[in-house]
């Protein structure tokens, strides 16, 4: 039976069915009761604002529509703000005044009526932007003869690259706007035309950011070798499209640096390119085998990651009977060696000393125990080669038991790669890497990244010297 037999029979499936109806359709037979209840599921399904499973859409099988997504749970936090009776926060009164301007009413804005005069008066400071209007700056360059060298030279014009029409201060916030912010090259160009009133073009952007790249490389380089001199360091990597071709984009980083770069490969010839020589301090990573290949003298593996597969492991694998014991003694290691992470201050060195050997002993017995479950044997293989990993955040000073640090620098490169979508040569791949390193860089040492490369671009073009990488900003330590 289907819709067709339904109508035939003339039968209302719903609130209104009758017993009549009901032993009518029960002698049509076994296709007629089952789609009678479909139709009844069906229904009370969309009454109480939930899709039936037979019910087809148009949505991606990846997401969950929007009417369909519970509603957020509350954080159990009190409401938002400072407690009632607290002082409020006011922006400060600007340091400087550039324009006075008087306002007094000739008539009364509410009734129209005349007004008389009194001695009260009120302050009240504006800040804005002005009508922004391109300066345009004619340079009259002389030549002059050179008996030693026997030419013609003329002085350096700092204010912009050689044979540039765009000054310093163009190509750098552009430059800022792009690799820094994320803002795709096609909003750049309406700033520029309609905001600033100067007409650029999208090509004329991208060869600029190429030189611009150029003058940087010294410093990306420095980053990379600070980077291997540095006692923490954090590595991540994440997809990226280069020319529709699968690349890599790969973020080592500490508290005051982070150093990105876009490779084809995932494996260990990547990593080769950054490594060039041995790390001495703690490479604090995820599972990924490829940094397994990385000479360095101490690894930190994410605590967090292994707990994620926990309850991935459960949620989607269909663990076996022998997995909830596994699970909730692994569970119980790492919670009790960060537990014991975060109270060594207060814990003399004897006690904390007898701990911390406890907890090799219990992940050694972990290991050593024979799992039947396939999974817990997947994870015991995995705690077994990385035995020496887990717990160096235990040991060492200023190592976290988690990754999340290259999680949040590698976040920047994610929100760009939506917009941007990748790179679409090998060229802009690597200035995608270069200056998005030095401008993260730069803000993670607290300075002003437009006029810090400003500045460079300028001592650059006058000695043919970039100074060194800044330091991390005094007023920002």
């Amino acid at each position: 039976m289907d819709a067709m037999g339904t109508a035939t029979l003339d039968i209302s499936i719903g609130a209104g069915l009758t017993r009549e109806q009901a032993e009518a359709i029960f002698s049509q037979g076994q296709e007629a009761v089952v789609f009678a209840l479909l139709e009844l599921a069906k229904r009370l399904a969309e009454a109480q604002g939930k899709r039936h499973p037979s019910t087809t859409l148009s949505t991606p099988s990846g997401m969950v529509p929007v009417y369909e997504k519970p509603a957020a749970k509350g954080r159990g936090k009190k409401r938002p703000g400072a407690k009632k009776g607290h002082p409020g926060w006011r922006r400060e009164k600007p340091p400087r005044i550039d324009r006075q301007a008087e306002h007094q009413a000739d008539h009364c804005p509410e009734c129209g009526g005349r007004l008389k005069p009194c001695a009260e008066t009120r302050i009240r400071y504006i800040e804005d932007i002005p009508d922004v209007q391109p300066e345009v700056t004619e340079h009259t360059i002389h030549r002059d003869w050179c008996p030693r060298c026997q030419k013609k030279v003329e002085p350096p014009v700092v204010d912009a690259l050689p044979g540039a029409t765009l000054g310093n201060r163009v190509l750098v916030l552009s430059a800022w706007l792009h690799y820094a912010l994320g803002n795709t090259l096609s909003q750049i160009v309406e700033v520029f035309n309609f905001h600033l009133q100067m007409k650029i073009s999208a090509g004329g952007l991208i060869a600029m950011w190429g030189r611009l790249q150029a003058i940087l490389f010294a410093w990306y380089e420095e980053i990379q070798k600070q980077a291997l001199q540095s006692a923490v360091l954090h590595g991540d990597e994440t997809g990226w499209r280069v020319n529709g071709k699968t690349h890599w984009l790969w973020c080592f980083c500490t508290r005051d640096l982070t150093y990105y770069m876009i490779d084809r490969a995932r494996g260990s010839p990547a990593l080769a390119k950054f490594f060039i020589e041995e790390f001495s301090g703690t490479l604090v990573s995820d599972f990924w085998g490829a940094y397994n290949a990385v000479a360095c003298a101490l690894r930190q593996t994410c605590l967090v990651h292994l707990l994620r597969e926990l309850e991935h492991t459960e949620k989607y694998k269909s663990p076996g009977n022998n997995w909830p014991a596994f699970a909730k003694k692994l569970r119980r290691l790492l919670a009790d060696a960060i537990r014991l992470w975060r109270r060594k201050a207060e814990m003399p060195p004897e006690e904390y000393a007898s701990r911390r050997a406890r907890l090799a002993t219990r992940l050694q017995g972990l290991i050593a125990t024979d799992w039947n479950d396939v999974h817990a044997k997947r994870l015991i293989k995995r705690l077994r080669r990385h035995q020496n990993d887990l717990f160096t955040f235990l040991d060492q000073k200023d190592v976290p038991f988690d990754n999340n640090h290259a999680e949040r620098c590698i976040r920047p490169a994610v929100i760009i790669r939506k917009n941007s979508y990748g790179n679409r040569s090998q060229r802009g791949a690597d200035c995608q890497a270069v200056l998005m390193s030095v401008f993260r860089t730069l803000k993670q040492r607290g300075h002003d990244p437009i006029r810090t490369v400003i500045n460079a671009i300028e001592q650059f073009l006058l000695t043919g010297q970039l100074p060194p990488l800044p330091t991390k900003s005094t007023a920002d330590s």
